[in-house]
């Protein structure tokens, strides 16, 4: 697996077209895992980092406009404002209004994006009723596994059950993640878990629907010149916290 550090921006940039996100390209520590890493990161207030990068290039994503029309389980709120970070196709975790809008791109299979799903749960308690948070697929190049798990997660959003199957995955990544053989078996036991119908799961995760659905989100995210994960947006501007207190102080300043 490849994978590199990569900050995001410090200077907020124009949310049409943010510069390409740089920063450390090292290893951790000997002994450290990478979610160790982030682990520590947020525990020390260092910069939360993508620790997951060498983005995979989208595949085919058929047309755009009918994308746009597969809606998100969750009703978006009127007044929001959209562009490569957030679509009205894009998948919404909490809808509490417009004035704070987080947007987190994610790869299942990064180890950094599992050690921040639980910052991101607390806060995600903490926040309700304040926090708009959308969630777009990033699957990287270096993780052979990220394609099934996102679709496993779009198939799963048909239903409404977006929710619980993203729970399910990051709950219990290392059952699944860098595993060399095939993952179906885990897949369908999360699914099962997240209360889907598997026939339609089934169904749903083999289609061009779905693996276009996920394309799209991979392009926004080159189009945005992203290079790892977890990569967060703040009201349509990139967003570098250095621990969950600057998520929580910068989402209640913008929610006024």
């Amino acid at each position: 697996m490849r994978t590199r550090l990569h900050v995001l921006p410090t200077d907020p940039t124009s949310p049409n077209s943010p510069t390409d996100p740089t920063g450390d390209t090292g290893s951790p520590p000997a002994g450290l895992t990478r979610r160790g890493l982030v682990t520590a990161a947020v525990a020390v207030g260092a910069p939360l980092v993508a620790g997951c990068g060498s983005a995979d290039k989208p595949g085919p994503s058929g047309s755009t406009a009918r994308a746009e029309r597969e809606r998100t389980p969750l009703t978006h709120p009127s007044g929001l404002t959209y562009g490569r970070w957030l679509r009205p196709s894009s998948h919404l975790l909490d809808a509490a209004g417009t004035k704070a809008v987080l947007v987190e791109f994610l790869d299942f299979e990064c180890e950094a994006c599992g050690g921040i799903f639980p910052v991101m749960e607390q806060l995600r308690r903490e926040l309700r009723g304040d926090l708009t948070y959308a969630i777009r697929y990033f699957p990287l190049a270096g993780h052979r596994n990220s394609q099934p798990a996102a679709r496993a997660a779009e198939a799963a959003a048909r239903q409404g059950r977006l929710e619980p199957m993203y729970q399910q995955l990051f709950r219990n990544q290392q059952e699944w993640a860098e595993q060399q053989g095939p993952v179906d078996a885990v897949l369908r036991k999360l699914a099962t878990a997240a209360g889907v119908d598997m026939k339609r799961w089934e169904r749903d995760r083999a289609s061009t629907g779905v693996a276009r659905r996920v394309a799209l989100d991979a392009a926004d995210a080159a189009a945005l010149k992203l290079q790892g994960t977890p990569s967060f947006f703040l009201n349509g501007k990139p967003f570098k916290p250095k621990s969950p207190d600057d998520i929580r102080r910068a989402v209640r300043k913008a929610a006024g």
